[in-house]
């Protein structure tokens, strides 16, 4: 038997502003993305089998443990990819990273699997076929696999590299629901003012700027009071993808919130790499 452990970052979006929809039905987007030291951890096992097997366990009841999961997904994908067949795997994720929460928990699993399964079985797929992989099952894989501090486009599947700052972060996350993707982007379609400030340029051009901003916060925050009162006690704080968790750029929250409706993490900071062995 085999095993390999990969550790896979969140992201936050220090900008994120939504374009054109596009013909595939997503939007274009130009967005900066930045890893972050909040980490799920991902223990593979494999060994020979009659058939192929993909049996996963974890320590989160907020995930899928089936086929749905993007880490199945994904070893269904690589395998295809290599014509791997007869091998059992066996995946335990350390879900640490909140569901459904704009911080890229499921796409950083994902890429944390290709990634690992490449180490696994001694390389077959270059750089850029993983990178094709990451883009076939998701927008926010490619900037999980490579992490650090990126600006991104298309779909957000592009993404160019930028030098990572050292900063602190904390997340506040309303609890008791999340949101999706689909309901953030489908209320953005609905807005009437889809302007956006083009910060994210202004950003690349000189950081310390730091004009955060996120069009989908626009699109959402009127229908949850949770967001709301976030905003409200700490105006500097902003929405990470399609939320509902916010961050502010500091090592510790600068308000009590209600530990029953508000899960806190502190202490963060930013990262320079993306997923990784350890």
């Amino acid at each position: 038997m085999q095993t390999i452990k990969a550790a896979a970052p969140a992201k936050i979006n220090l900008t994120l502003e939504v374009l054109d929809k596009r013909e595939d039905g997503f939007h274009n987007i130009k967005s900066i993305m930045q890893a972050i030291s909040l980490y799920d951890y991902l223990t593979f096992k494999v060994e020979d089998s009659d058939s192929t097997q993909i049996v996963l366990s974890g320590n989160s009841d907020n995930i899928p443990y089936n086929e749905k999961n993007l880490v199945h997904k994904a070893i269904v994908k690589f395998f295809e990819k290599t014509n791997i067949t007869n091998k059992k795997i066996e995946v335990y994720i350390e879900k640490n990273i909140p569901v459904e929460a704009g911080l890229a928990g499921g796409s950083t699993d994902g890429a944390a699997t290709f990634f690992a399964l490449n180490e696994l079985f001694n390389k077959p797929l270059s750089k850029d076929q993983i990178e094709e992989l990451c883009a076939s099952l998701g927008s926010d894989l490619n900037f999980c696999l490579n992490g650090g501090t990126a600006v991104c486009t298309g779909r957000g599947e592009n993404t160019s590299k930028i030098p990572t700052q050292k900063q602190d972060v904390t997340l506040i996350k309303p609890l008791g629901f999340g949101i999706s993707a689909k309901e953030a982007y489908t209320k953005f379609s609905k807005m009437e003012d889809k302007s956006v400030p083009n910060n994210t340029e202004k950003m690349v051009q000189n950081f310390n700027t730091c004009l955060i901003y996120n069009s989908l916060e626009k699109a959402v925050i009127s229908d949850y009071k949770e967001l709301q009162e976030i905003k409200n006690l700490i105006p500097d704080s902003m929405m990470s993808g399609s939320g509902p968790t916010f961050f502010v750029l500091q090592k510790n929250s600068p308000c009590a919130f209600d530990k029953e409706r508000f899960q806190i993490i502190e202490n963060l900071s930013f990262i320079p790499d993306g997923v990784k062995i350890i």
